[in-house]
């Protein structure tokens, strides 16, 4: 094998471990910390590739190509040990409102976790240092390599857990060492293979992942007579059942129900997501579920005695023949609600593939069946797409085991203004739209609830939208109704019913006086009920939205943070409100600008540092210029020579901006067609990265592909992306997983293989002008890189990912201009 051919191997090994490394880190803070968190993973990556650029600008000694061998061994060693080590810092977020140090741990975390990023950049810019007339090869190697990686892990993860993959990556790198080292190096690799391999098998407790204390598992746990079950795993969720006196799940079940409630498993979804499932063996023991807030739909629509309907269903009777939809139904109450009112078309929904998995095969008699028909997996609003059939109830559920908030910087494109047109769309013209969720003061999820239902109304043509919504309140929880045509006099009736009889406060149906609210389990300011009230009237509305304490404006798909409500102009009043604890705001999402200016402090010092070294004349004659520079040269076309090329450096900045840009923006919308977030990133990911890569690499065949006008003709492209993608989302969301994943693919490819022009053509020129200057280039890319997913997220907040796109393409415009003022046509 030549040395050529053999590095161009050891750069495939390399990048497929460490983009499957960082795939991996998502799903391992997922479980450990929370899911909201691996967005650190990129940032993380990108600084470890920008800080080995910085080193080799520093040290020209380590630019020496024979070190690529020892830079694979050390990638494969700092896999394995920057996982163990990070497992042991004691970081969790939860502390982060009383604990300073909190805050240095995230600094840690960083630097511990960029080690293997390091290594992996030292060897790919090395390369490029080396044998930048070859950039396009190297750059094409590097990024195939990626996008196998990003598809590689998920399988892996099909079959073994994300701590155990984290070690066979760690074998990856090491036989890229193997490849490419000398007799000693081998047989270093060989020996660390063995060591990684008696971990795996005689350590496994050792190399765990470490589960935050405040998250609903371990928490559960800790109650006397607390049993852990079993841990399944799929590439992209962690379930673990277990028993607990912690599991006690009836939201909102009215105080007038004293009986005990059957049995249940509880079940959490990556440590924090807890839901149960309940028994459904002792049918008498199911009669709580008559005293749920989230039983009044089944109520209105089915009136008669809910135990006999019950008896009728489960001898095979005649029930009812309304058909019902549950959306994400987990654990299967509700579907346990719609049976035990004798509901016989049920339609059940679920997002988690794994959890219809594990409950069919372990707890199928025991729930009652509950998926063993009509079960479907996927986004709720994508499969109604691909359904024409409507519903007389809609059930959705936002509610585990316990009242618990969300991230503000998760994205849900289940409540966006589109999705809930999707959800009124499909149901019958007298259906009713059901939705159920924990109180958690002060009002704010529930409003804004009703801010994005009420614009999804107008959008579809609905008048006299106040005539349409019903609201009942228990201790716990609150329950919404919504009817696409206005609720009849005796629907009324039957909701005052139904929460007289079971000690429920009603907030609002039409026609109500404030007199008839509050009355059982009262709250000083009647607040819901002043709330409701004027979000429901068009004259108060939009006032009451702007003077609110918080963000409670509707979202929609292009900014789909649903549980981001924070107003920066009252912070000082929502921390006073929240009962000045900073929990809330590192919640919302406020760890990202602390975040940021962490990442942006130590990228600062990374871009900065080379500008003070000494070290980047060359002290090799540059190469002769090729005929076509060097007659721009002579007529004055080529700009940045004299100073050795300095001023073409932000070139590579703006493509570091531009890709990461793109990339994240594309994840984000291919969400909702794969409704996954782990399905988008595999596939965009796979998709960008080898398409990319093959772009790469004709682009090192064909000179006309390095014209400046690729980067001109990308801006073009991304602007049409964010035209018509979601147009093509909507096209491609009623087909099955398998097909769409290779359409993503496919239909990504033009950009990605553009994509991967701009940044061999830039390397190739400045290692014309100035070899040395190639690592601070790589470290100037992979700096910008770091702060773009972070910056992403903050701008898609407040501007939605379309403007994020168009800042992308902004980028490459600029990279455009730079590169045009050095090579001119």
């Amino acid at each position: 094998m030549s040395n050529n051919l053999r590095l161009l191997c050891v750069i495939f090994l390399c990048s497929f471990s460490s983009l499957a490394y960082q795939i991996t880190l998502t799903r391992i803070f997922s479980i450990s910390l929370w899911y909201h968190f691996a967005f650190m993973i990129i940032s993380i990556a990108m600084l470890g590739i920008g800080a080995s650029g910085t080193i080799l600008s520093l040290n020209l000694k380590l630019r020496n190509p024979s070190y690529i061998s020892i830079y694979s061994l050390l990638l494969g060693i700092s896999i394995s040990l920057s996982y163990l080590l990070s497992n042991l810092i004691p970081f969790d977020p939860v502390r982060l409102s009383w604990s300073r140090i909190e805050l240095f741990y995230i600094g840690l975390y960083y630097i511990t976790l960029s080690i293997p990023f390091f290594f992996a950049g030292l060897i790919i810019a090395t390369a490029f240092s080396s044998l930048s007339e070859k950039s396009g090869l190297l750059y094409g190697a590097d990024l195939i390599g990626a996008g196998m990686g990003s598809m590689g892990i998920l399988y892996l993860m099909t079959v073994i857990g994300p701590d155990i993959a984290v070690f066979i990556l760690s074998f990856i790198a090491l036989i890229a060492a193997f490849i490419m080292g000398e007799q000693r190096l081998r047989a270093a690799s060989l020996v660390l293979i063995i060591v990684n391999i008696l971990l795996i098998i005689f350590y496994p407790d050792f190399i765990n992942i470490r589960m935050s204390p405040y998250k609903g598992l371990p928490l559960a746990l800790r109650y006397p007579g607390a049993e852990h079950l079993k841990t399944y795993f799929s590439p992209f969720s962690k379930i673990d059942t277990f028993k607990s006196p912690a599991v006690r799940f009836a939201p909102g079940l009215s105080l007038k129900y004293l009986d005990m409630l059957p049995e249940q498993i509880g079940l959490t979804i990556d440590g924090s997501e807890i839901n149960a499932i309940t028994s459904a063996a002792d049918q008498k023991s199911l009669a709580f579920l008559h005293f749920l807030p989230s039983a009044l739909p089944y109520e209105i629509r089915n009136p008669p005695s809910p135990p006999l309907r019950a008896m009728a269903f489960r001898k095979g009777g005649v029930g009812g023949l309304d058909d019902v939809l549950i959306l994400d139904p987990k654990g299967g109450l509700q579907c346990l609600v719609a049976e035990y009112y004798g509901f016989l078309n049920i339609y059940k929904i679920e997002s988690n593939p794994l959890l219809i998995k594990v409950i069919k095969k372990d707890f199928n008699e025991f729930s009652g069946s509950i998926y063993a028909q009509n079960t479907w997996q996927g986004l709720g609003r994508s499969w109604l797409r691909s359904d024409f059939k409507r519903f007389d109830i809609i059930d959705i559920s936002l509610m585990g085991t316990t009242p618990a908030g969300s991230f503000g910087i998760a994205e849900d494109y289940r409540f966006t203004v589109e999705g809930f047109k999707e959800y009124l769309h499909h149901l019958k013209d007298e259906g009713l739209l059901s939705i159920n969720l924990f109180i958690l003061p002060p009002p704010r999820i529930e409003l804004r609830l009703m801010t994005t239902l009420i614009s999804s109304m107008e959008e579809l043509g609905i008048k006299d939208i106040q005539k349409h919504f019903v609201a009942l309140r228990s201790w716990g929880s609150i329950g919404i109704l919504i009817k696409k045509n206005p609720f009849t006099q005796n629907e009324i009736e039957a909701v005052k019913k139904f929460s007289k009889s079971r000690r429920f406060d009603l907030i609002y149906c039409p026609g109500i006086k404030e007199e008839e609210t509050n009355i059982y389990i009262r709250i000083p300011s009647n607040e819901y009920f002043t709330a409701f009230k004027n979000i429901l009237n068009p004259e108060t509305r939009l006032g009451y939205i702007h003077e609110y304490i918080f963000d409670i404006s509707p979202v929609r798909d292009d900014y789909p943070f649903f549980h981001y409500y924070l107003k920066l102009k009252n912070i000082k009043a929502i921390y006073t409100i929240m009962g000045e604890k900073w929990q809330y705001f590192i919640e919302e999402g406020f760890i990202l600008p602390v975040v940021f200016i962490q990442v942006l402090f130590l990228s600062l010092i990374l871009v900065l540092l080379p500008a003070f070294s000494k070290k980047h004349e060359n002290n090799i004659p540059n190469p002769p210029l090729p005929p076509l520079r060097a007659m721009a040269f002579s007529k004055g076309g080529m700009g940045g020579f004299d100073d050795k090329g300095k001023s073409f450096l932000p070139y590579f900045a703006f493509l570091g901006i531009g890709f990461m840009f793109v990339e994240i923006s594309l994840i984000q919308k291919i969400i909702l067609p794969l409704e996954n977030p782990s399905y988008a990133v595999a596939a965009v990911l796979t998709s960008i990265l080898i398409s990319s890569g093959i772009g790469s690499l004709l682009s090192h065949r064909v000179s006309g592909l390095r014209n400046p006008v690729t980067a001109l003709v990308i801006t073009f492209l991304i602007i049409l992306y964010s035209i018509f993608l979601p147009a093509v989302s909507d096209i491609i969301s009623p087909y099955s997983i398998v097909n769409k994943i290779p359409l993503v693919f496919f239909i990504l490819m033009p950009l990605g293989l553009l994509m991967g022009i701009p940044f061999p053509t830039g390397l190739k020129i400045l290692g014309e002008i100035n070899k040395s200057l190639i690592p601070w280039a790589w470290a100037i890319n992979g700096c910008f890189s770091v702060l773009a997913p972070i910056l992403t997220i903050m701008l898609a907040m407040t501007l939605g990912f379309t403007i994020v796109l168009w800042l992308g393409a902004f980028a490459y415009l600029m990279a455009f201009v730079t590169l045009r003022r050095f090579v001119r046509n």
